[in-house]
């Protein structure tokens, strides 16, 4: 997508509104080809809502356009999805390898997943360090193991644009910084587009090139290191919110970049 154009997606006077609750406000971003945006931003901002939109989720009155990918068909880029949390019911009788394989046939489960079907799904696990799980029941994962299932399940059709809500929501410290650097580790073998929603600003600050700043409308864009000052994390967060030392990260963006 880099070659194409150099924005993966922009968005003009976006509203979304949900009976007399306007949740997003004149929303202005461009999101930019192959590089990793944090949208950051109070609960209730509009960051998941924003996600949605981006998938055809939601109704919304705006403009939202992709880079045209010719690669497939010179239309919409597939777009890869990881929610915060998975609703489902825990005592089902289905393996990890069963979920990931009904998400992509279309002839029910009971008569059995093809073998082409089932290699790509181990293939995939293998990818995101989850090979072990592929015979456990997906109702026993753990929160970090069923993160690692939903992105494996993701990168399946090695997407153009990955979008992510709140990825080490619910994970410890440990479990979440090797998470983010597996994504990491993922961005930029595959080079595609990534875009994640977090309340972590140290995630923020260590993984992600350009930060959009929202609370139901944009309060500011821009390079991360560039944008994460004090004055801005108090606009958006409040006055009383702590702060915090990102000289780190300036290193570690310089070497990105």
């Amino acid at each position: 997508m880099s070659d194409q154009c150099s924005h993966a997606i922009t968005i003009e006077n976006l509203n979304v509104k949900v009976g007399d609750a306007l949740l997003l406000d004149d929303v202005n971003v461009t999101i930019h080809c192959c590089e990793t945006t944090a949208i950051i931003g109070p609960n209730g901002a509009g960051k998941t809502t924003l996600l949605s939109a981006m998938m055809g989720l939601i109704p919304y009155r705006g403009k939202i356009d992709f880079c045209m990918n010719r690669e497939h068909g010179g239309g919409k880029p597939v777009i890869a999805y990881v929610p915060q949390r998975l609703d489902f019911d825990r005592g089902m009788p289905v393996t990890v390898l069963d979920y990931l394989c009904l998400a992509r046939q279309k002839k029910p489960l009971w008569l059995g997943a093809n073998k082409e079907l089932k290699e790509k799904s181990l293939k995939s696990l293998e990818r995101v360090g989850a090979s072990k799980l592929a015979h456990r029941p997906l109702g026993k994962l753990s929160g970090g193991e069923l993160q690692r299932v939903l992105l494996g399940l993701a990168i399946m059709d090695n997407p153009d644009i990955l979008l992510l809500d709140e990825p080490v929501s619910g994970v410890d410290m440990a479990g979440g910084e090797l998470f983010c650097d597996l994504i990491d580790e993922l961005h930029h073998e595959r080079k595609f587009t990534l875009v994640l929603v977090s309340h972590d600003l140290s995630v923020v600050t260590s993984h992600a090139d350009n930060v959009i700043c929202i609370n139901k409308t944009v309060q500011c864009q821009g390079r991360t290191v560039e944008v994460l000052t004090d004055e801005t994390i108090s606009k958006v967060y409040g006055l009383h919110m702590g702060l915090y030392d990102h000289n780190s990260c300036s290193h570690h963006h310089g070497e990105k970049q």
